[in-house]
């Protein structure tokens, strides 16, 4: 008998009849599938939100990339907003939830140490947000080990359903699942509904459906380090919705399968092959020439 895919929908149903916060409803569905205690399950998300903390203050030191190509933006950023007279377009939550992945970004180019959230390349997205809600909501270790429980299980539904690789279904896979990760953490940190969580999931995928891979030479940096920013905004504001209590007309597993067949029908240009996209622009041609004709 065929076995039936993980289903974000069916965890909603389920928590909610049964009357648990989704946190509560996936700490008990890994503790079964893992066989762990919650205490073990939970210090493990501790150890990660460790690294990425470190991975955030590694990045704000201004690193560079070995390519050169990129590095010291979050420093430069972090700067700005706390120079006299900067206009802070975003607001202080969400400029700083760019800031913060932005530099994870930036040490993964660096070749720091980094939590793979779902993957490198999009490793900068979910600290962005945790730790922009830990600063400005004032959430506990406690909460944020939750919240980490809720990412990790929807990148699981994502893995099955569809794909968390470049190379399988563009950015949308990497850095929107980061997003949809990190907007139904936030909105379960925040107090939201199951049926919130998956509203934000819904959300961040039908706002980044399409999005390619086109990194310059085949590094991990350019656009993919900005587009962690970026995707750190797109999940505080599927979170935003979701809390305010706008609903999706598409729900979350649905998303995440319309994800996987837009991805299946992308070309081979635009899945990591640095083939198309921003990849393939003047700029970018002439700067990879140059980079491979020194190596």
């Amino acid at each position: 008998m065929k076995k039936e895919m993980l289903s974000l929908n069916s965890w909603i149903k389920e928590a909610a009849e049964w009357q648990q916060p989704l946190d509560e409803f996936l700490i008990d569905y890994n503790m079964r599938e893992l066989e762990c205690s919650q205490e073990d399950l939970l210090a493990k998300m501790q150890e990660m939100l460790d690294v990425m903390e470190k991975s955030v203050e590694h990045g704000l030191t201004g690193v560079r990339s070995h390519s050169g190509l990129t590095g010291g933006d979050a420093k430069k950023l972090a700067a700005a907003a706390g120079a006299e007279g900067f206009v802070n377009l975003l607001g202080e939550k969400a400029l700083d939830a760019v800031i913060y992945a932005t530099a994870v970004g930036e040490c993964n180019a660096a070749m720091g140490r980094i939590v793979a959230a779902p993957t490198a390349g999009a490793s900068g997205v979910l600290p962005g947000v945790l730790f922009a809600l830990k600063k400005h909501c004032g959430l506990d270790d406690a909460t944020l080990q939750r919240g980490m429980v809720v990412a990790g299980s929807i990148g699981m539904v994502i893995n099955e359903r569809a794909s968390l690789a470049g190379a399988m279904g563009g950015c949308q896979a990497e850095c929107g699942s980061a997003a949809a990760m990190a907007a139904g953490a936030a909105v379960s940190m925040l107090g939201g509904t199951p049926q919130q969580v998956g509203t934000a999931v819904a959300v961040v995928f039908k706002n980044v459906l399409g999005l390619v891979c086109d990194p310059v030479a085949g590094l991990v940096e350019v656009p993919c380090i900005k587009r962690n920013g970026a995707c750190a905004l797109q999940a505080l504001l599927a979170a935003e919705l979701a809390l305010a209590g706008i609903s999706s007309f598409i729900n979350a597993d649905e998303a995440i399968d319309a994800m996987k067949s837009v991805g299946d029908a992308l070309p081979c240009a635009l899945k990591e092959t640095a083939g198309g996209g921003m990849a393939a622009t003047p700029s970018a041609i002439e700067w990879a020439k140059k980079y491979f004709a020194r190596k």
